[in-house]
């Protein structure tokens, strides 16, 4: 039977023993792109268990890479944690020694103030990248944050909106359920709308260890109050990324920065879960999966200028790495991309997106078609490498909401991939293009 998760109120501090604070402290006051066009913006958060807390963590594997994504790698592998603290506004990645010292710095300043063990506050950072952190309002920050910790819904969405950058909403989520007895809440909150295509390894490293493959920058943070090894815990995350954020992409740009980490602080009081074999692992890990997908999938409707989201479904390819691979390369064309957004159901541009991947793919064995999100009706387009008798009335009218389903079966084996992607609009380019003589619009 599948698990039942019901949603709750908190986000980010629904678990027992959680609180989070997110204050304005002026880190944007450097041109840092459209995204910092809102004035007072929060863009400081700090989340804090009262106890120390099992964590693990997922990191991008873009061989450019910021420095507190470097300290989390390090902190997390010791599988214990207390406190994360994150800006926006800066990406502090291209920063050279000095973005490793500043990096470091948040951290210590952290445990500081809040009276944690060394090595126990961990740091993330989004923003414009090659742009050394203003120090003087980050520490400003640090303090304002910790004086105004909370465990309120309105604390979880000051330290969702704290990490936005060209995101227009806060992105944040939590569910209830049951562990040997006892009640188990898990949250989170994320960011992201551009230079979204996530690949994240536990460590960073090449290439990605995720089961099934591959994971604007996008973060996300995530709080339960579980009680779960650490260990169980990166493998329980590993596999929700590589079925949630792994499957996402906006614009097929990985950005230096994307992290996912969880802490569990055990304060539910469950029988810790020490196996795989523990009944309680399935379940936990199902509701983290739940999770971590809702909020990817917020991803991609946020993304920005997204006018259509289309899920790519690829069913029938020789191997997971065929059907990735056919999957992405439909995802993330620009002629695909941008006859979404004209509501043209154009299954040319589909096919021979799928010829040019890396993916088998034999011309007289595709079938191609579009249906409602979750419906099992589907409108083909193509049947075994020929068009059918689907009118392009009936073709314009499946791929004209703003959600549908584009299928792809390759009819060559048993293996499939999802991907979730986005249409590519006037609006992307627009916010995206810059104008370099008014440096307030250029972005990360």
């Amino acid at each position: 039977m599948k698990p039942k998760f019901k949603p709750v109120e908190g986000a980010i501090v629904a678990a027992q023993g959680f609180r989070a604070g997110g204050v304005f402290c002026d880190i944007k006051r450097l041109g840092t792109g459209k995204g910092s066009e809102k004035g007072r913006k929060r863009d400081l958060t700090l989340i804090v268990s009262d106890v120390p807390s099992a964590v693990a963590g997922m990191f991008t594997t873009n061989q450019i890479c910021a420095a507190p994504v470097k300290v989390c790698v390090s902190r997390t592998s010791k599988g214990v944690a207390q406190a994360i603290v994150v800006n926006s506004g800066n990406a502090n990645a291209c920063t050279g020694r000095q973005g490793m010292k500043d990096a470091l710095a948040m951290t210590a300043l952290t445990e500081e103030t809040l009276g944690l063990g060394d090595g126990h506050a961990l740091v993330g950072s989004t923003g414009r990248i090659g742009v050394v952190l203003p120090m003087d309002c980050v520490r400003a920050g640090i303090a304002a944050a910790a004086r105004v910790l909370g465990s309120t819904p309105k604390h979880a969405t000051h330290a969702a909106e704290a990490i936005m950058t060209s995101d227009t909403r806060p992105k944040q989520i939590a569910v209830e359920f049951r562990l040997g007895g006892r009640v188990v809440r898990l949250g989170g909150m994320c960011k992201g709308a551009g230079m979204i295509q996530p690949g994240m390894s536990p460590n960073g490293a090449r290439p990605a260890t995720a089961p099934q493959g591959l994971h604007a920058t996008m973060l996300c943070f995530l709080t339960t109050d579980a009680s779960i090894d650490a260990g169980l815990l990166q493998g329980a995350l590993q596999e929700a990324v590589a079925h949630s954020f792994n499957c996402i992409t906006v614009d097929g740009d990985m950005s230096t920065n994307d992290t996912v980490l969880v802490l569990a602080n055990g304060l539910a009081g469950n029988r810790k879960i020490t196996t795989r074999r523990n009944p309680g692992y399935p379940v936990f890990q199902a509701a983290l999966q739940h999770v971590c997908l809702a909020l990817a999938r917020m991803i991609v409707r946020d993304g920005e200028g997204v006018h259509r989201v289309v899920t790519v479904r690829v069913t029938g390819a020789k191997s997971f790495t065929d059907a990735d691979a056919a999957a992405r390369a439909v995802a993330n064309s620009s002629l695909v991309k941008t006859s979404w957004h004209g509501g043209d159901p154009n299954w040319g541009r589909i096919i021979d997106a799928l010829g040019y991947s890396a993916a088998t793919i034999v011309e007289d064995q595709v079938d191609i078609g579009y249906s409602a999100v979750g419906s099992k009706r589907i409108l083909w387009s193509l049947r075994r490498g020929q068009p059918t008798k689907a009118t392009f009335a009936a073709l314009c009218k499946a791929a004209a909401p703003a959600e549908f389903e584009l299928h792809i079966r390759l009819n060559l084996g048993d293996h499939g991939a999802v991907m979730y992607a986005a249409d590519l609009t006037e609006e992307y380019v627009e916010f995206n293009k810059g104008n370099v003589t008014d440096p307030s619009t250029l972005g990360g």
